[in-house]
């Protein structure tokens, strides 16, 4: 058996109908914004390998960092020891989101990030005795796939086998552009008012990204957390995929007038390079957890928590993150999605689109169709079809196109995208679904 053949007979892919799925690519290799396949195909990732990939695949700074740390300390347990990656790492991530006096609890990828951000919420209030232990979330929200992260994520046929064993959780809408201002808001304040036991709102800062890329009213969603902090709630940042500028700033949060009280980072915290999580609370909330009582403490842990290749791979991409020519860049990817919507204001090509909306790098294409947006959307894979031709990687959400470039993507790669995008949407026009 050649490779392809022998991953059809031993691998089960994630989200992937595997009896109509198409084969899928082999890659070879990467670098900078592409991916080479085994038969030479250079193929622009325009979605970061799921949001993951911050600079660029195999950067070398990066690369040489995990190179030197792994022939120093591979692995240790970190229950009872410690180690100077993980130490600085935390203070440093703590630093950029102002919480110097806060704590980090680190697991190795975005769902375990939300299980913690929800047990140390609610541990939090039976810490003190209280029985606080309802959830509120943003109705479209995504946060993972393990149990607690799917309990407080949007009811879809991704959760239906499970229903019966998720939580419940108090849902509302969301702070989304364009909509009802007022209608979300008296959904949370209507709530605040009937339950008196609410632990936590968790919800993603600004753009909620496998809902379809929806984005968010900054002062809307302000509204939203000062109300939830008036009565004493929680307030959980799912930074997952919104950290590390992918709005626009260093952080979703940053947008709001209301810093969180815990956030979840993990994605683009290496650099897309290695597994790595954390959790950020703080220090008023670890202050419940912080007894002579054996009891109190958070029994929680990973065999990984804080590994030191992966802290090691966070501090350069966090080092690359502070230079001029990654600030550069940002700006720059944003600059150019801002001028290719305006380009589609004016032409006919826009007319596919019911909604074409942007918040820093990040760029979604609404797809006029006869069906319902959403995942299972049929235009779903004639869009990842046109676009694996063009040598492109677009991976939609339905009938939701968008663009999370790596920062290392050119000005050229940018227009590769957006030619793509304006052909295809000149097809559409021809031939319709």
């Amino acid at each position: 058996m050649n490779l392809s053949e022998k991953d059809k007979h031993y691998v089960w892919h994630p989200f992937t109908q595997e009896k109509t799925a198409p084969e899928p690519l082999l890659i070879s290799s990467a670098r900078g914004s592409y991916l080479k396949t085994e038969d030479g195909r250079e193929i622009l990732d325009a979605v970061s390998s799921w949001w993951v990939t911050l600079h660029g695949h195999c950067h070398p700074r990066i690369s040489r960092a995990v190179s030197r740390q792994i022939e120093i300390l591979d692995q240790v347990i970190f229950a009872g020891m410690t180690h100077e990656p993980a130490v600085l790492l935390a203070e440093r991530i703590l630093a950029l989101l102002g919480m110097g006096n806060g704590k980090v609890f680190f697991s190795d990828n975005g769902s375990t990030a939300v299980e913690v951000a929800l047990k140390i919420a609610l541990q939090f209030w039976a810490n003190q005795g209280k029985k606080r232990n309802r959830i509120i979330a943003f109705r479209h929200g995504y946060h993972g796939d393990t149990f607690g992260a799917m309990s407080v994520s949007h009811r879809s046929a991704f959760t239906s086998p499970f229903a019966d064993k998720m939580f419940e959780v108090l849902f509302i809408d969301p702070p989304l552009k364009g909509e009802d201002a007022c209608y979300g808001l008296r959904q949370l304040e209507e709530l605040l008012h009937r339950y008196d036991d609410i632990a936590a709102l968790i919800y993603e800062p600004m753009v909620q990204g496998a809902g379809g890329m929806l984005m968010q009213d900054a002062q809307l969603l302000s509204e939203y957390l000062r109300m939830a902090r008036d009565h004493g709630i929680l307030c959980i940042a799912d930074e997952v995929m919104t950290g590390f500028g992918r709005t626009g700033r260093m952080f979703a949060s940053f947008w709001t007038d209301i810093m969180p009280d815990i956030v979840c980072l993990a994605k683009g915290l290496t650099g897309g390079t290695l597994p790595l999580s954390a959790t950020l609370c703080r220090e008023s909330v670890y202050r419940e957890f912080f007894s002579e009582d054996p009891l109190l403490a958070f029994y929680h842990g990973h065999s990984f928590t804080a590994n030191p290749v992966a802290c090691a791979a966070a501090h350069a991409s966090l080092d690359l993150l502070n230079e001029a020519d990654c600030i550069l860049r940002q700006e720059e990817i944003l600059a150019a999605h801002q001028g290719f919507c305006e380009y589609l204001k004016h032409e006919d090509v826009g007319s596919v689109f019911s909604d074409v909306r942007q918040q820093g790098n990040i760029l979604a294409f609404e797809l006029r169709t006869d069906e319902n947006t959403g995942y299972f959307n049929g235009a779903r894979k004639r869009i990842q079809s046109f676009f694996i031709r063009k040598q492109i990687l677009i991976r939609p959400l339905g009938n939701v196109l968008y663009l999370i470039p790596p920062y290392s993507t050119t000005s050229e790669d940018l227009q590769k995208a957006y030619d793509a995008i304006t052909e295809f949407a000149r097809e559409i026009m021809q031939h319709d679904f």
